[in-house]
């Protein structure tokens, strides 16, 4: 019965949220159906993380737990297949964080209000799919799913060029797309060995090990390409910037927090776990790729004065650090790839609801024209300082301790390319202390540049609840990091494995 599992339900969910928004009538109801739907979707998380836990410590030792497979399209062997490993898990955290939090943030969204949350709940049911699936049809099924929805969310609620940068990310990622779905389909049809039946699971086809040397050269790059372009990878990441600047608050929260994370997950479930020969041998390309998105993000962002601009191109650095990471093919960097996503996925989440806080009484994010806002609104100001701590690496918030198992695995790696490429992703720390202090400074305790923002006044209650939240998580990850690595134990052993052969 496809209902006793509990997987299913993070899409279950989301569907009884779309027709429960269809029915309502007024924005009280709306926002009932909102906060009841993404606060079962963040119980429901929490209790499959200490399920799984338990699970692993009674002995469980499959690669995916709580799997599932049901028969979706016979001729082409398609199944409706799910399962979790740690590493899903904690994105289906993240995931459902974010929602509850971008709820709160959206909690005064005009215009169409209903509108806004059906497309922003079809575009999250496109994510938790994504993070359950190992079937590689299904899983590009709501890839697609989560990516259709941004077009509309920016170009009907968006600001500034919203319809030159709704079109812009729409264009960009379909092409990544396209490039993702020759490679699933190459994949498919080069599954099974001779004689064998074609497969879509993950688990199957890297089981089977089939998939010929020769044909990895080719696969590999067009995959990882594919997952590359939504993980803002130098040269495909100029969709990013604009789409962030032009993104209404909670999308934004989604996309920067969420939805980039499904490039660095796709990279190292589909690209170098079915393709582990092409990835020890082309994984130095990609990784140049990658060391220019570190330090050419963070450069960028010191150049900016728009506040959404400089926490877009802060994104391109610190998701180039995931894909960094994961290509460097060990045990440790591999997991701080993980945990950077995590981290990166919280901060930016509350950086970008606080810019829309912000944006949203001074109607500006120009830093030129603002400047002072400590004394006049002291919580959303003394927030932004802790985002701006945990985006620079401070220890205590999980900033610190993500690039330090990043740059600790990446140093592993005893060769001079890696090394070298290492040293330079740290550079990006420098930088980025750089163009956080110069924001805080010029945003929060410099002069006040505009009188009118004197009447201003500081956070509400929803806004207080929304990045309290994500707040504590952060601080969260940063003080017991150990759940995290509990959590992801033993997670990447299979990924290894076939690396090692």
């Amino acid at each position: 019965m496809i209902f006793s599992n509990i997987l299913i339900y993070f899409v279950v969910i989301p569907l009884v949220m779309l027709g429960g928004l269809f029915l309502c009538r007024s924005m009280n109801q709306i926002r009932t159906v909102a906060v009841i739907g993404s606060t079962a979707l963040l119980a429901l998380s929490i209790y499959l993380m200490f399920d799984f836990l338990h699970l692993r410590a009674a002995g469980a030792d499959d690669i995916m737990l709580y799997q599932g497979s049901w028969m979706w399209f016979e001729p082409l062997n398609i199944h409706l297949a799910v399962g979790v490993d740690g590493i899903s898990v904690a994105m289906i955290l993240l995931s459902a964080i974010i929602v509850f939090a971008g709820t709160f943030a959206s909690w005064k969204i005009t215009p169409l209000p209903k509108d806004f949350f059906l497309w922003l709940i079809l575009l999250s049911t496109g994510v938790f799919g994504f993070f359950i699936s190992i079937d590689l049809f299904t899983m590009f099924m709501f890839y697609e799913v989560a990516l259709i929805p941004m077009y509309l969310l920016i170009g009907l609620w968006g600001t500034g060029r919203k319809e030159y940068s709704a079109m812009k990310l729409t264009l960009m990622l379909m092409g990544g797309s396209a490039f993702l779905l020759l490679g699933i389909l190459g994949i498919y049809y080069h599954s099974a060995p001779e004689g064998g039946q074609l497969t879509m699971n993950l688990l199957e086809i890297s089981a089977n090990d089939a998939i010929d040397h020769n044909w990895q050269y080719f696969l590999f790059p067009i995959t990882f390409v594919g997952f590359g372009v939504l993980g803002a990878m130098f040269p495909f990441h100029t969709w990013s910037p604009d789409g962030h600047a032009s993104a209404p608050t909670a999308v934004s929260m989604l996309h920067a927090g969420v939805l980039m994370k499904l490039g660095g997950y796709g990279c190292f479930r589909v690209a170098i776990y079915l393709m582990p020969f092409a990835a020890n041998e082309l994984s130095w390309i990609f990784l140049i790729l990658t060391g220019i998105s570190v330090v050419y993000g963070a450069f960028s962002a010191c150049v900016q004065t728009d506040l959404k601009y400089i926490n877009a191109y802060s994104s391109v650095s610190h998701c180039g650090l995931v894909l960094f990471a994961i290509l460097m093919l060990n045990n440790t960097a591999m997991t701080g790839a993980v945990m950077q996503m995590l981290s990166h996925g919280l901060m930016t989440a509350l950086f970008f609801a606080l810019i829309g806080m912000i944006y949203g009484r001074t109607h500006t994010r120009d830093i030129r024209q603002m400047g002072g806002l400590m004394k006049i609104m002291p919580f959303l100001a003394v927030c932004y300082v802790i985002a701006g701590m945990a985006s620079l690496g401070l220890p205590g918030l999980s900033g610190f301790v993500a690039e330090m198992t990043i740059f600790v695995g990446s140093f592993q790696n005893s060769d001079v390319f890696h090394r070298t490429f290492t040293i330079v992703a740290c550079s990006s720390i420098v930088i980025t202390a750089v163009y956080i202090l110069r924001v805080v400074g010029k945003l929060l305790f410099g002069p006040v540049q505009d009188e009118h923002h004197l009447q201003l006044t500081d956070a509400t209650w929803w806004e207080r609840f929304s990045t309290i939240t994500l707040i504590v998580c952060v601080a969260g990850i940063g003080c017991f990091p150990n759940w995290i690595a509990g959590l992801l134990h033993d997670s990447f052993v299979p990924i290894i494995e076939v690396l090692t052969k």
